[in-house]
């Protein structure tokens, strides 16, 4: 099971590995965490021997995805991932794209969702300039925190509408 660290203790529990292990990064919400989110951390996870999951805070969140989101709490949502086995560390940022972690942590390979690509991903120029070597992960179709939120409110609206006599 994973831990959630901050940045400096992630960073000491990276030290004796580097080297000796590859280092594979993501970063993502993972509000209402799905099969969609094992599946793909499963797959970073599948890249290197450590993987580092960098969660959005609440407020990066609200930020990115409106005032609605997230629905579950940064500390719940760093536990669930952290109690994933395919994740071994988790560390919280507050900012919109990872990028400061990143220089800081230089991991052998950033992990992205295949939605991304080398032209459309916020943190690439980064990843150059620190010689990170980045992988696109397939996602889940039909799997995603809007999906269930949109089946959520379908159903609830289903529910309030009167059935007739």
């Amino acid at each position: 099971m994973g831990q959630v660290v901050s940045l400096q203790a992630l960073m000491e529990a990276l030290a004796p590995l580097r080297g000796q292990s590859s280092i594979v990064t993501t970063n993502g919400c993972f509000d209402i965490l799905h099969v969609g989110h094992l599946r793909y951390l499963q797959g970073c996870k599948a890249l290197g021997e450590t993987l580092v999951v960098l969660v959005n805070s609440d407020a990066s969140v609200r930020r990115l995805k409106g005032p609605q989101r997230p629905i579950v709490t940064e500390a719940d949502r760093a536990e669930l991932v952290a109690g994933l086995g395919c994740v071994d560390y988790v560390v919280l940022f507050d900012e919109d794209t990872p990028e400061p972690l990143l220089e800081k942590i230089v991991p052998d390979f950033h992990a992205k969702g295949a939605q991304y690509n080398e032209g459309n991903l916020p943190e690439m120029a980064t990843l150059r300039k620190i010689g990170t070597q980045v992988k696109f992960v397939p996602m889940v179709e039909n799997r995603s925190t809007s999906s269930v939120i949109e089946t959520i409110q379908q159903r609830l609206g289903a529910a309030a509408q009167p059935t007739g006599c």
